[in-house]
């Protein structure tokens, strides 16, 4: 008790001093204790902000050449906060391309699910991946398609095939069932003309990233259509 009375003033010093590195541990997201809890409000960042820097860096210098400390920097946000917020680089990577394929790259799936052929669904295809890729805002051309480049991570090499494959498998069920309604002559080579189209998408993104402009692609994407069958009158 006489040692609490004299000592007030040291006390105090020692409480106020706890209160700061209390405070510094909080603004840091830190610990108390080794045992995990957090004490008090983690510094705080806009995840959805930091995730769409994280895709637009991704979506110009491909999965590569984009390293963790690329992705701090533009994020603005320490690597401790990455990894809590979004786990490793190619978590981040996956989510990111989920992302892409949701706000970016929906237009494929769109119009497969509203166009009534194949015909007209490819061509609108085509059509808005000119526009899509060409956008000013944002880097040109596919992400799913460029960051696959140099990638000598097989698992992410691997994915981005998968979803580039997927779009080719899609191309070619609904052209099958064109030439199984008749839309299409009955020798059409479905299998062939659904990778031409992949090899049309693939492409255009390239030429965008190599200055092609909208209209360009546009022209490029009208003769690619000139090579589709049609079935007697048909104009879908």
């Amino acid at each position: 008790m006489h040692s609490m009375v004299n000592d007030d003033g040291a006390a105090r010093g020692r409480g106020a001093g706890a209160t700061r590195a209390r405070a510094a541990e909080s603004e840091g997201g830190g610990t108390v204790g080794g045992r995990g809890r957090p004490r008090g409000r983690p510094r705080s960042f806009d995840r959805e902000t930091a995730l769409e820097k994280a895709l637009l860096a991704f979506w110009e210098h491909g999965y590569e050449a984009t390293s963790v400390s690329d992705l701090t920097r533009v994020m603005d946000i320490g690597a401790p906060s990455l990894y809590a917020a979004f786990g490793d680089k190619r978590s981040l990577f996956e989510e990111v391309v989920r992302v892409y394929g949701t706000r970016y790259g929906s237009f494929t799936d769109r119009a497969l699910a509203e166009e009534s052929t194949a015909h007209n669904a490819v061509e609108r295809i085509l059509r808005e991946a000119a526009t899509a890729y060409t956008e000013p805002g944002h880097p040109h051309g596919c992400l799913v398609v460029h960051a696959a480049a140099n990638c000598s991570t097989p698992e992410v090499e691997q994915s981005l095939r998968d979803r580039r494959n997927a779009n080719i498998a899609a191309f070619e069920s609904r052209i099958r069932a064109d030439v199984a309604a008749g839309v299409l002559p009955p020798e059409t080579d479905a299998a062939a003309l659904a990778r031409h189209t992949g090899a049309m998408i693939q492409g255009m993104s390239q030429q965008a990233r190599d200055g092609a402009s909208r209209e360009e692609l546009e022209a490029v994407a009208e003769i690619a259509m000139s090579i589709w069958p049609r079935a007697g009158t048909h104009t879908g």
